[in-house]
């Protein structure tokens, strides 16, 4: 007998085991080791027909499953054997594959960062070897059962939908457990006791899911522990802080933990960061705190602790962030929050204060790169002494009432990369000076009095990507240099990757995101539907560094590609003459909103060229035909052309916008055409038509009224707005209407008016 057929007999064996069993057969060779992935390979693809991971190139290139691409044997016994296997982030879906088992010497799999659903199969439970599981980050549900995996040291299944209570779920034996995370899943009941026989745990993680009762007394001897979002309500023992703490990370924010905060805590001496943000905790803050000398972040912010701040914490000599607010403090800044020279990340935002910006001595402050005072009720002008503040990169004052002016030298801010001014009552111009902002990637000034035209300056802003100018009395035309904002952002997300001084992400940060990246608007909406806590600093971490995570359609490209999208928010203004053609230039925006001006002639065709999700011109003066190019910006979601005068035919190419879920045509009345029968058009409501009497519709949607309809711009000045006229008979008819139900406006579909998301 040859060589060959010597090798390749036992594959024959049990090729025709399988087919006389219907069934895979554990072996203890790398052939039998073979025939099963080969078996997983073809239950993959089964499930995934399209946009498949690197496991569609086992066998092709190599024979050895040992070269295959996520597998990996074991090199220290005399036979190869496969004992690893890596396809995260390998687009899998469907069901988990039932006969990991039968790879008898598998230590090492992860299926994290796939749509894997449905319950986790038993037959994994019989994978007597593993060692490290991830199954993390999948769409996973039912109850978990892995209680025979008793040589498991890294177990994470966390972002899934597994439910049931934790001591029924996790290995009997669990001695060698060194990593657990089930954050963000299903489970309930208490956990007393849960973990006492995992002697080697360190690292634990429970948070975001329904857990109750007390904590696990035995916590203070991991080194993390994270028990966040959940609904544990006692008060937290002092004998849960022994001598003998190890922890240097414990997060409970989030829970409904009441009483004092006990001040052994200070017996946890190796503690980095501790985090106790939105609990019912009052009383004093322990003056033992300070003597903690390794705490370098201090969450507590949105509990009921006492307005006084102990000097003690002036030794923590390596805090560099410091999170009070929502402590209902009230008056003045209290002078000791001046006196923490190390920090540098200081927020203070949802308090009652009125004064002490000055008095408290924060200003003066020199390693300061996060102010946050914003949902305060500080009043007066703007301290022009924050631009002395070298270090700062973002100031949030949103949500105050200060007024007057702007300081034109907070252009001398050189490192600013955020500025929150919104909700204020700031009038005067928008200052020249912050051209000069080289790394400013926020400008947030919605919702004061700002007046005077937008200065061609802030083209200089090529890090700018986030632009809120809404509900402000501006005035003119968008000056063409303002479409080289955001062109070149990589410098500023460069260094926030490399430098030592990264921003933390704290609920000061986790608030300011749910403004400044707006939920109701794609392609940011999905994000805010499995937002948590953890998951809002991750993704705010990612957003500043630059990574790519939103999928947007890029003109000239055939499918989708990954970047982050920037907005231009300027509705609810009084801005008028033509819309710049350099706006194609903008091809890092997926967000235009213009609505409520009084911008007249035609839409520029370039417009095609951004890589617009979301488009609303809505109560302009817009006239001419509506370019037909529209239809090629393919990712289109949100389209509101309605209170124009847009005249011609109607761009049949409209019907291509395929992911259009909202539209608005309404009250263009010489807007003539036929809307198609079938087709993305065909879909919507006659709210999305109405007021266009020369359009055709199909029979069953209604277009006999013409009646106008009744908004409010949303601007806090009160003032309104009507739509636009023309000299023909139809227009003069809905003029006449206007007339009769001036006063307040109401947009009818679901685009938001110029209204500043919150």
């Amino acid at each position: 007998m040859s060589d060959e057929e010597t090798n390749s007999w036992p594959v024959a064996l049990i090729v025709f085991l399988i087919l006389i069993t219907g069934m895979l057969v554990a072996g203890d060779s790398l052939d039998t080791d073979k025939e099963v992935l080969l078996n997983l390979k073809v239950f993959f693809e089964g499930n995934n027909q399209i946009n498949r991971g690197k496991y569609s190139q086992w066998n092709k290139q190599s024979n050895n499953p040992c070269e295959w691409p996520g597998i990996n044997c074991s090199t220290t016994t005399r036979t190869a054997r496969v004992t690893s296997i890596d396809l995260s982030d390998n687009k899998i879906s469907g069901k988990l594959f039932g006969n990991f088992s039968l790879l008898t010497e598998l230590s090492f799999l992860d299926l994290s960062k796939n749509t894997l659903s449905g319950v986790i199969p038993e037959d994994l439970n019989r994978c007597q070897n593993l060692v490290h599981l991830n199954l993390s980050h999948n769409i996973l549900d039912g109850h978990l059962n892995l209680t025979g995996l008793n040589k498991l040291e890294k177990l994470d299944i966390s972002v899934n939908r597994i439910c049931g209570e934790v001591q029924l779920s996790l290995p009997t034996i669990c001695d060698k457990l060194v990593v657990l995370n089930i954050s963000a899943n299903n489970f309930m009941g208490v956990i007393n006791g849960s973990f006492d026989t995992c002697q080697n745990l360190q690292f634990l993680d429970l948070s975001s899911n329904k857990l109750s009762g007390e904590l696990w007394i035995g916590f203070e001897r991991l080194l993390e522990f994270f028990a966040s979002e959940n609904n544990f309500n006692r008060p937290i023992l002092s004998s849960m802080f022994g001598t003998n703490c190890n922890l240097q990370v414990l997060e409970l924010c989030e829970n409904g933990f009441t009483g004092q905060v006990p001040g052994n805590i200070s017996n946890c001496r190796n503690l980095v960061i501790l985090n106790l943000l939105s609990n019912n905790f009052t009383g004093k803050i322990p003056a033992e705190m300070g003597s903690i000398s390794s705490l370098q972040t201090l969450y507590l912010g949105n509990n009921s602790f006492s307005n006084d701040i102990p000097d003690s914490l002036l030794s923590l000599n390596n805090l560099t962030f410091l999170d009070l607010s929502r402590n209902n403090f009230g008056g003045n800044i209290q002078e000791i929050f001046g006196k923490f020279t190390q920090v540098k990340f200081l927020v203070l935002h949802s308090n009652l204060y009125i004064g002490g910006i000055y008095t408290s001595g924060i200003l003066k402050l020199p390693n300061i790169s996060i102010l946050d005072l914003s949902f305060n009720k500080f009043s007066g002008p703007l301290p022009v002494e924050i631009s002395e503040m070298p270090s700062l990169k973002f100031l949030i004052l949103a949500y105050n009432e200060f007024s007057g002016t702007i300081p034109s030298e907070y252009g001398n801010l050189s490192r600013l990369q955020a500025l929150d001014l919104s909700f204020n009552w700031l009038n005067g111009s928008i200052p020249p000076t912050f051209g000069k902002l080289r790394s400013l990637l926020w400008l947030m000034l919605a919702n004061n009095s700002l007046s005077g035209e937008i200065p061609p300056d802030l083209g200089n802003c090529t890090s700018l990507l986030w632009l809120n100018l809404a509900n402000n009395q501006l005035s003119g035309k968008i000056p063409p240099q303002l479409t080289n904002i955001g062109t070149n952002a990589s410098a500023t997300f460069e260094s926030n990757r490399w430098e030592n001084d990264r921003i933390v992400g704290g609920s000061g940060e986790c608030l300011a995101m749910q403004r400044w990246i707006p939920a109701n608007y794609p392609p940011f909406s999905f994000v805010y539907d499995i937002l948590t806590r953890k998951s809002c600093r991750s993704l705010w971490d990612w957003i500043l560094e630059g990574n790519d995570i939103f999928p947007i359609c890029a003109a000239g490209l055939s499918g989708r590609t990954f970047q982050i999208p920037g907005y231009v928010q300027l509705s609810g203004n009084r801005l008028s003459g033509e819309v710049p053609p350099d706006i194609g230039n903008m091809q890092k925006f997926s967000m235009l909103h213009l609505g409520f001006n009084e911008f007249y002639g035609k839409l520029p065709p370039q417009i095609e060229e951004m890589p617009l999700v979301v488009l609303n011109i809505s109560n302009n003066k817009f006239s001419g035909e509506i370019p037909g190019e529209i239809g090629n910006i393919k990712c289109l979601q949100n389209l509101d052309l309605s209170c124009n005068n847009f005249s011609g035919m109607f761009p049949a190419s409209f019907n291509n916008l395929s992911e259009l879920s909202k539209f608005n045509i309404s009250y263009n009345p010489l807007m003539s055409g036929v809307i198609p029968i079938t087709g993305q058009l065909s879909t919507f409501e006659k709210s999305s038509y109405l007021g266009d009497p020369l359009l055709e519709l199909p029979n069953f949607i209604d277009n006999t009224s013409y009646k106008l309809p009744r908004s409010t711009n949303g601007n806090h000045d009160g003032k309104t707005k009507r739509p636009n006229s023309s000299s023909a008979f139809l227009v003069l008819l809905a003029l006449i209407l206007t007339l009769l139900t001036f006063g307040s406006f109401s947009l009818i579909i679901g685009i938001a008016g110029p209204k500043i998301w919150e």
